[in-house]
């Protein structure tokens, strides 16, 4: 056998290797941490058991302006996943829990699961061209920014179905 031959399809198979190590590990998360209702996993994501919906482990981290949120969901690829979007209303509602507290990175204490990393209370919801609404998780208020200039914070969903 040629010795450039033998070179040129172990480089073939080291890539094909490489390839499917990289997706495998994308397709197989590993559970890290549950309470009652979710799920945790090392790769970025957070099962909801009750609704069937994934949420990103953490927020982005810092206010966004209305329009950037939707296309921060858009974009996301968390856990490998390509359809994160913004929660509906109803949904981001789903996950204030008035029986769970810890404080966020902003001081604020918020109210849901440990297994979600908000940096601060105020998370967007999907939102319709009179404004923007979003979820106060200090108390569970939800208010409206209707000049569309308030900043929040945002956490993709995706269904796991």
């Amino acid at each position: 056998m040629d010795v450039s031959k033998g070179r040129h399809c172990m480089k073939k198979v080291t890539a094909f290797l490489m390839i499917l190590i990289l997706y495998a590990g994308l397709a197989f998360a590993v559970e890290k941490a549950r309470d009652s209702r979710f799920i945790a996993y090392d790769n970025g994501t957070v099962l909801d058991t009750q609704t069937n919906l994934m949420w990103a482990l953490k927020d982005n981290g810092r206010d966004i302006s209305q329009g950037n949120a939707q296309s921060y969901c858009k974009n996301y690829r968390g856990g490998g996943y390509s359809d994160w979007r913004m929660p509906m209303p109803d949904e981001l509602a789903g996950l204030y829990d008035q029986n769970k507290t810890y404080e966020t990175d902003c001081l604020i204490k918020v109210h849901l699961t440990e297994l979600i990393h908000l940096s601060c209370a105020f998370v967007c919801a999907f939102y319709t061209n009179k404004g923007q609404y979003f979820l106060d998780f200090n108390n569970g208020g939800w208010r409206k920014d209707y000049q569309r200039t308030l900043g929040c914070r945002v956490l993709p969903v995706r269904s796991s179905k």
